[in-house]
């Protein structure tokens, strides 16, 4: 039990640490534009409100959602003092969750494979980039077969993959909204200090919902999330401080944290239609698949 609570916290940290490395860059690229106290302040208490607000309250939102039995103060109780009563309706309520989260993480990635610019890792990113024009079609078949398969066994489910499809274009208007801000920042925007750590926070906790979503393929534990999920955020912190610019060498990471979640995706998709994953695959995939994609990119690296 210790060994695989350990497991899923460090496949929690490092998941984390790398699906939010496009949010360091942009926080490293906005820091370096502010004045120092304004970093320090940022640094600070940006980092409580991201591990402690954002991954704190997100993912048990998320939970209370999909378990409407419960009140939101006998969910919050229940799950900081782990009611067995509690547990069982959150397993019982998990396939509504799983669901939206697989859909969301599988959008996330079908975007990223076939419209995103990217480093080439492997052989078959050419060929789907090329075809960019048909993601909108590739994702409207797959929700539609997830949708007709979740009718079959609960109307909640099929509104739930409709839902994780929603949130994905939500969040990726965000997303494209703070591409553009950050440009204008670097530009030279007129943007005050305060309203720069703002933009910085407001980015920072729609980054943050792929990481949450995504923790829920490793566990279904609110307190191993937050520990997990908040150590990754302090570690992302530290690189935006010390290490980015030698992170950014690495080429192939974030190849390596798409890859890792389309297979998180894949695996609370089949959790949601009954087929039961071992719990300790998630964690140990995910090191597997990363771990090759950093060995991949530190190759690059000695080459030149």
């Amino acid at each position: 039990m210790v060994l695989s609570a350990i497991l899923t916290i460090l496949g929690l940290v490092l998941f984390e640490t790398i699906s939010s490395i496009d949010n360091a860059v942009i926080n490293a690229e906005v820091l370096s534009k502010m004045s120092e106290r304004a970093r320090r302040w940022f640094l600070l208490w940006g980092l409580l409100a991201a591990v402690f607000v954002v991954r704190g309250v997100l993912p048990f939102l998320i939970v209370w959602l999909t378990t409407p039995q419960l009140t939101v103060f006998e969910a919050l109780n229940a799950l900081i003092n782990s009611d067995p009563e509690v547990t069982k309706a959150v397993e019982e309520s998990a396939p509504l969750l799983l669901v939206g989260g697989g859909v969301f993480l599988i959008f996330l990635f079908l975007h990223w494979l076939f419209l995103e610019p990217k480093n080439y890792g492997l052989g078959i990113e050419p060929f789907f980039h090329a075809q960019g024009v048909w993601f909108y079609a590739t994702v409207s078949i797959f929700l539609s077969a997830i949708t007709w398969f979740a009718l079959q066994l609960h109307p909640l489910m099929a509104f739930s993959a409709v839902v994780g499809s929603t949130a994905f274009f939500i969040t990726h208007g965000f997303k494209g909204y703070a591409e553009q801000k950050e440009r204008e920042l670097l530009a030279g925007s007129n943007m005050g200090d305060v309203s720069k750590i703002l933009y910085l926070e407001v980015i920072d906790a729609t980054f943050s919902i792929d990481g949450v979503v995504g923790a829920f393929a490793f566990t279904l534990s609110v307190p191993l999330i937050l520990l997990g999920n908040g150590i990754g955020a302090y570690v992302v912190r530290e690189m935006t401080i010390r290490n980015i610019e030698n992170v950014k060498k690495y080429r192939y990471l974030k190849n390596g944290a798409m890859y890792s979640i389309f297979f998180l995706g894949s695996i609370m998709l089949l959790d949601s239609f009954n087929y039961h994953i071992p719990s300790w695959v998630s964690p140990v995939a995910t090191f597997m698949i990363l771990g090759y994609f950093f060995f991949k990119s530190h190759q690059e690296i000695g080459k030149k």
